[in-house]
């Protein structure tokens, strides 16, 4: 596959979270695949448990890329999620409000599949949206002249 056929492969993946469609996410997986969340390896049959309850508790949950790159055989995207928290979710009971939250997600490709996942969950604007961490506000930097 070129650089540009993975990136394809990752919008399409994509493109089937935007839809709810886990198994048009799931067919571009080797079977062999080795899945990594924050460098802990998680099997397949966890990965879709999981991918199954965020659609569960945010069923309105929509991806958007904010950047893609490709290198050799690996594709490495950023993005920025946003739903709608309607079903429990990490003990909170639904809330209604709209939330979101940051990922980065790099795939390695062999043969046109999938054979490892890594992502990094920036899940804190989430957490305190559901009012389970504290707001810390953004404190403004002072510049000296």
């Amino acid at each position: 596959m070129s650089l540009a056929e993975r990136k394809a492969l990752c919008l399409e993946m994509v493109a089937a979270w935007n839809r709810w469609d886990l198994s048009g996410i799931t067919k571009h997986w080797s079977p062999d695949i080795v899945h990594y969340s924050e460098d802990t390896e998680v099997s397949s049959a966890d990965m879709l448990k999981l991918m199954e309850a965020g659609l569960k508790a945010f069923p309105d949950l929509q991806l958007e890329v904010k950047s893609i790159m490709a290198e050799e055989d690996r594709v490495t995207l950023r993005i920025t999620v946003t739903a709608t928290h309607q079903n429990e979710f990490m003990g909170v009971q639904p809330t209604g409000r709209p939330v979101s939250w940051h990922l980065v997600e790099e795939l390695r490709f062999a043969d046109a599949k999938v054979v490892e996942h890594w992502d990094v969950i920036n899940m804190r604007p989430l957490l305190v949206q559901l009012g389970k961490l504290p707001d810390v506000p953004k404190v403004a930097l002072e510049t000296s002249t």
